[in-house]
């Protein structure tokens, strides 16, 4: 739940959660004629197997690397099946992915869940042999990876070895998962949140989409994390509106290997790969490679196949391993420990067999192109605009955003010229290739003091130097200037007395400038989601309604109601070491607790029940100091069009639609 800041207020409020996105999409698309024609190979996979026809892609349009690669993404777990189950435990089922398949949501999945059902699954017609709903998936296996389809695209089923069937109860299970191993595991591939509709080919159906409505890339606008992992949860739970309140599209890669920071992002965009900018970083053994950043820090600065490997690690691998070196989701009696590569390499089997198939996965995500609306159906009658308001618009994007929206830069020897750079974007935009090969970011950090926007994911600490992620950041991340102190922050109690915080160098503090590719089809905006309205509807009309609700307030930020998350009830949380649950009322902002380690606040709160928070400054003062991120506003920043003239910006939005 969000609320505008201008009417915030505690006790009486107007509360609205609008949702919001920022998904860059994703295309299956060709790639350039002269790559098309390389190497026409045969798809290596049986008679019966899924086509590359199927998922977008002709056969002669992929390399068996590039196959290999594709399998990978759709299919590949990882070994973290193991990891999943254990969560259940950890989490007293809270966090069950056996409980999130049940068959008995078929048919609702994308309305409740925003999950996907897998084509070819259909609905149980009854419980299984162990008591269990599962949708009934009669499809092949898939060659040199193992598990079979469960029914939610990008979760796979494997049988349990630890399995015994003489202690089994599905209805114990249910209740409480910690006491008994189930006859399945579950295990994540990266295609569960990366897989969404596509926006060329909507979905007749988003309860039943056909693969070719789908692409592998743009990233499930749609998921509810949240629901993943509050679905047992009541009200009563402070978590469950921390998940109840987290944006469609959004997942908080923190959230096992926790820094306590309440964070979710937009989930990742991977279009262009080939013609992504890279950028000369300093590795551990001091050699420079130019690597690409991805995360939206650009935390994971050392290579692709780091990056990806990390994101497996992230999800579960190596859990056995991992897991030794941090106290998962709660955090609580250990501090992170570096995750050694090394280490896993000798003892880790899926790491080793994973790390193969890393040069596979790049192979295929460079196969992935732009989506122009030009090109989806029905999309011709939103590109009307006369073109010399397109040249308005593309003179205004040279001159405004060009510098940080565009893989194509000056050389070195103009870009030190203003005025020689300032013509030399004019030409560029203006010339008809300009979108040819192009990323639309220059893929560098910038300063969050510069950009102004909500500071949570740029304070995540993982990557930092002693921290978990340390060897998936390069020397360059960990020793980047500190960005200073942040004046000016909104405090909700105190309006009249903004909150000042100081962001530590050695990596924190920078956010990368995301890609503009398809913008049309990827609102809402920053990339938090916060700037515009959500709507859950992925044909083409749906999403252009997205599109000028988000441009609009991206360009004149006063239309931004100022969006913070708060509960909607009263609820409690546990702590360790604390009899009584903390006592949490209604309108309390999520971020004051969530982004406060939990292991603080029995100090913190003492014998208080919370209740009396607002009448008792102490408390509130001693929470506001622990917060390792307080920043209440989502919506802010990005301000860079604010200024421009009306004539100007809307000339600018008939542009971004054809991107």
């Amino acid at each position: 739940m969000r609320v505008s800041v201008r009417a915030w207020a505690i006790g009486a409020m107007i509360v609205t959660w609008i949702g919001g996105l920022d998904v860059a999409t994703h295309r299956a698309s060709a790639p350039p004629a002269q790559e098309a024609a390389q190497s026409p190979q045969p798809s290596p996979h049986p008679p019966g197997y899924y086509t590359d026809a199927d998922y977008g892609y002709a056969d002669r349009r992929l390399t068996p690397l590039e196959h290999e690669g594709r399998d990978t993404w759709y299919f590949w777990t990882g070994g973290n099946e193991h990891f999943w189950v254990r969560m259940a435990q950890l989490t007293e089922g809270h966090v069950d992915l056996l409980n999130y398949l049940d068959s008995r949501r078929h048919g609702r999945r994308f309305r409740e869940l925003g999950a996907l059902t897998q084509p070819g699954c259909e609905p149980a017609t009854g419980p299984d042999a162990y008591g269990l709903y599962l949708d009934r998936c009669d499809q092949p296996p898939v060659p040199g990876v193992p598990g079979e389809a469960s029914g939610i695209i990008g979760l796979r089923k494997f049988p349990n070895p630890r399995f015994d069937k003489t202690k089994w109860n599905a209805e114990a299970y249910v209740k409480n998962p910690g006491d008994m191993q189930p006859p399945y595991l579950i295990g994540m591939a990266c295609g569960f949140c990366h897989i969404g509709f596509n926006p060329l080919n909507p979905p007749v159906d988003p309860e039943k989409p056909r693969w070719s409505e789908l692409v592998a890339a743009i990233g499930n606008q749609y998921w509810e994390e949240g629901r993943l992992f509050n679905l047992k949860m009541t009200p009563a739970d402070f978590r469950w509106h921390v998940g109840n309140r987290q944006a469609p599209g959004t997942s908080d890669t923190s959230r096992f290997a926790t820094d306590h920071i309440n964070n979710p992002n937009a989930i990742n965009s991977i279009f262009n790969l080939r013609f992504r900018p890279t950028a000369p970083e300093k590795m551990r053994d001091g050699s420079i490679r130019q690597v690409h950043h991805i995360l939206k820090d650009g935390a994971d600065s050392v290579g692709v196949a780091g990056a990806s490997l990390r994101v497996y690690v992230n999800i579960g691998m190596c859990a056995d391993y991992w897991l030794t070196l941090h106290a998962p989701v709660t955090g609580s009696g250990q501090a992170q420990r570096p995750f050694d590569m090394a280490t896993a390499e000798k003892t880790c089997a899926d790491w080793r067999a994973t790390s193969a198939r890393m040069e596979g996965a790049e192979a295929f995500l460079k196969t992935i192109g732009p989506m122009p609306l030009a090109q989806a159906a029905g999309g011709a009658r939103y590109l009307n605009a006369p073109a010399a308001t397109l040249r308005r618009g593309k003179e205004v994007f040279a001159d405004h955003c060009a510098r940080c929206h565009s893989s194509k830069q000056p050389p070195a020897d103009v870009a030190g010229d203003a005025a020689k750079a300032a013509a030399w974007y004019r030409q560029s935009v203006l010339a008809p290739d300009f979108l040819d090969g192009n990323f639309l970011s220059d893929d560098r950090r910038y300063p969050v003091t510069l950009l102004g926007t909500n500071v949570g994911r740029a304070a995540g600490t993982n990557a930092t130097r002693g921290h978990v992620w340390e060897q998936f950041s390069s020397e360059t991340y960990k020793t980047l200037p500190a960005v200073g102190t942040l004046p000016g922050l909104y405090n909700p109690w105190r309006p009249t007395k903004p909150i000042e915080f100081e962001l530590k160098a050695g990596g924190t503090g920078y956010y990368r400038t995301p890609t503009l590719i398809a913008m049309w089809a990827t609102a809402p905006y920053l990339h938090n989601n916060s700037v515009g309205l959500f709507i859950k509807d992925p044909s083409v009309e749906g999403r252009m309604i997205a599109f000028q609700d988000a441009i609009d307030k991206l360009l004149w930020p006063e239309r931004r109601p100022g969006l913070i998350p708060v509960t909607s009830t009263d609820s409690e949380l546990l702590l360790q070491f604390r009899r009584e649950p903390l006592h949490i009322p209604r309108h309390t902002p999520v971020d004051l607790i969530a982004r406060v380690d939990p292991n603080r606040l029995p100090r913190i709160v003492r014998r208080t029940r919370l209740l009396d928070l607002i009448s008792d400054r102490r408390i509130l003062d001693r929470i506001m100091d622990n917060n390792v991120a307080p920043d209440f506003v989502l919506d802010r920043g990005h301000t860079f069009g604010a200024a421009l003239p009306d004539a100007d910006k809307r000339a600018l939005i008939e542009l971004l639609k054809t991107f």
